[in-house]
Parts: C-alpha cells; structure tokens; sequence
C-alpha cells in the first residue's frame, strides 16, 4: 500500500505533461522515497499525444488512465480518485500551479493530525497567496470566490485551490457520490464532505507557475452558481449511511 496517491488531471498537456512528470518523480523521490507514493495521470480526452508522453513505471507506481470523450475536469479528478488507493489521495494541477513542495506539506500535515481527514489549500491565509497575480485577476477570484461561498454556505476561505488531499475513505466515500464533471467539482466535494460530518483543516499556499486561466469569471460564475443551488438540493435530500 503507497501512503500517497497524486492524481494529476490533464487535458492537451503536451507541451508541459513530460517536465511535469519528470518534477514530480525527482521531487518525490526525495520527499518520500520511490515506494512510498504513486501518481496518476488522468487524460481527459485530450486531442493531443499528452498520455502517449508519459513513461509508465512500476518502481514509482506511475499509471496513465485514459478515456474519450472530453468530460471536464472534475470527471477527470473523480476518477483518478476512485482509482488510487494510497493512505492520502491529493490531486493538483498539470503544470504543478503550486509547485510540488506542497504535496510534501499537505502529507505531513496530515500525517500529524490524525483527527482531520481533508486538506484544503487556502490562498487567502498569508498575504503572499496572490502573488504574481494581477490585480483585476486577483480582485476577480477573491470576488468569485466570496460570491461562491455565499451561495454554498461554506466557511472555507478558498474552496476553489486546486490542491486538495483526503484520507482514502473520506476521498472514496465523497466521490463515489459525486456527480459534477466540470469546474464547480470542488464544491460538490466539499458540500458532501460537510454532509458527512468530515473535519478540514485548510493550508496557506500560494501559485508559483502562473498560466492563463480557462475560467471565466463572469459567464463561470453564474453557471457554478446555478449549479451550487442544485447540487445543495441534491445532497440535502440524500440519504447517507
């Protein structure tokens, strides 16, 4: 059994998909040791040859799992989540938007505070979080994210970081339930997680690899809005064991 599962979902990745890679086993290598960890690169879809650059290894656990067509990025992260089966299960982004020292940090964490069972990146905690961002962006994912959280009634200060990492049964039972497949994923995560009585404990960090962002804030906002009020609906009224 690996203590740690990396689930990376990616999506035309080519030009960027084989330094990841190539980070993530240097780096863990040296945080955790080849057999302590495993990493899955979930291809949604893409168009390009990003799964075909990834080198399979059975010494660093490294799988590729790929499907068709395009599903969005949280089908993406919910099924390498179902399919990893490490002690923490965390997934980050493609480009390692935070790095690879916060993996590190998030597993420790973990590890010395067994009564917790999700971490949450948090970019609102220290006041470097947004740095490098431009004002407009980060005034825009501030406003983004306060107006979520309204509507989702959550008290995390940022629930759309996209590093995240569970204890193996709060990640299989939470996404087993799941049922978004694009951007509003995180909120679905995060309302079942609050259904089922799991204790977060939220971690300050900041992007060090800045890329263009594919949401847009406006027409995203309203559509995730929407469907935050569905989906509070839906699990109100579900059943849990």
């Amino acid at each position: 059994m690996k203590h740690l599962s990396l689930v990376i979902p990616m999506y035309n990745e080519s030009s960027i998909i084989e330094q990841t890679q190539k980070t993530l086993l240097t780096d863990l290598d040296r945080y955790f040791g080849p057999d302590q960890y495993e990493i899955l690169f979930v291809d949604d879809g893409s168009s390009d040859d990003c799964a075909a650059r990834i080198v399979t290894d059975e010494t660093h656990s490294v799988r590729v799992i790929r499907y068709e067509p395009n599903h969005g990025k949280g089908y993406a992260v919910r099924t390498g989540m179902m399919e990893a089966q490490g002690d923490i299960i965390m997934f980050t982004d493609a480009d390692l938007a935070y790095g690879t020292e916060v993996v590190q940090r998030a597993v420790r964490e973990l590890d010395a505070r067994p009564e917790v069972d999700i971490l949450t990146g948090s970019r609102n905690i220290n006041k470097d979080g947004y740095e490098g961002y431009t004002l407009i962006r980060k005034i825009a994912s501030k406003v983004y994210i306060k107006f979520l959280g309204l509507a989702g009634g959550l008290k995390l200060s940022d629930s759309q970081c996209g590093c995240k990492a569970f204890r193996r049964e709060a990640a299989k039972r939470i996404f087993s339930r799941c049922e978004v497949d694009r951007f509003a994923f995180d909120f679905e995560a995060i309302l079942w997680a609050q259904k089922f009585g799991y204790r977060f404990f939220e971690m300050p960090v900041k992007i060090i690899n800045h890329r263009e962002s594919t949401v847009h804030v406006f027409s995203d906002s309203f559509r995730m809005i929407r469907d935050v009020r569905r989906m509070k609906k839906r699990i109100k009224k579900a059943q849990v064991e």
